[in-house]
């Protein structure tokens, strides 16, 4: 049991530890955080397997056969899966570009290959004895878990740039439109000022057209009235 046990802090512990840096890089200081959350989070797992396991056990399910190891390690998994996955989202939801899949998937293959990597190991692995006993297991367990780290901590990373991307695209798009929107504004705007400058100085011309007018209606019934035979009317002058 101790091989198992080493084997998995061995892998998860590397795995968290591989994936902090990168974290850090792309999330800032929520990557900080990443490494000791996720580690109490397998822990507390471990700690609420081992009840169901040991209880399993007592009801006749042999952990060294099948169907009894897979149904330990599938309860295992699900634990597992559960309590790392509520971990990595608390952590991740407090960034602006929450991933909101990598949580759950990271998690996945996480666990996929540790059991993997127990299974191509199993002739090595003992259930009791020495936990550096095995020490070439315990350096692939390592490998396997820098690389899964490596791997999924890169795939983060490329999402979260991706929506980065994005957000700096939709970003742009929403300035263009605004300042789009301000021009057409302005445009109508000097468009309405110039059909009212337009009107007004037609109204203008009008009103002096009209006064003229009535100044010299005025006019030719004065000279009519006071009988003036060199008033030159408009009329005359268009016969």
């Amino acid at each position: 049991m101790l091989d198992y046990l080493m084997a998995g802090i061995a892998f998860w512990i590397t795995l968290f530890g591989v994936q902090e840096p990168l974290l850090e890089f792309r999330q800032g200081y929520l990557g900080r955080y990443w490494f000791l959350a996720i580690s109490a989070s397998l822990l507390l797992s471990f700690l609420l397997s081992a009840p169901i396991t040991i209880t399993l056990i007592k009801f006749a399910v042999d952990p060294f056969t099948f169907p009894g190891n897979v149904i330990l390690c599938a309860i295992a998994a699900v634990i597992f899966g559960v309590i790392l996955s509520l971990a990595q989202w608390l952590i991740l939801r407090q960034s602006e570009m929450t991933p909101r899949v990598f949580a759950p998937i990271n998690t996945v293959i996480g666990i996929l290959v540790y059991f993997l990597l127990v299974w191509l190991n199993e002739g090595t692995l003992e259930w009791s004895g020495s936990p550096f006993g095995n020490w070439k297991t315990t350096i692939i367990f390592l490998a396997g878990g820098a690389i899964t780290g490596a791997a999924t901590g890169k795939a983060l990373d490329f999402y979260c740039e991706r929506v980065e991307q994005r957000l700096i695209q939709l970003e742009r798009d929403r300035v263009e439109r605004e300042t789009g929107d301000r021009e057409r504004i302005e445009r109508a705007r000097q468009e309405i000022e110039r059909q009212e400058i337009e009107k007004l100085e037609r109204e203008i011309i009008e009103r002096k057209r009209i006064s003229r007018e009535i100044a010299l209606e005025e006019e030719r019934k004065w000279y009519e009235e006071h009988g003036d035979d060199d008033f030159d009317y408009e009329d005359d002058d268009d016969e």
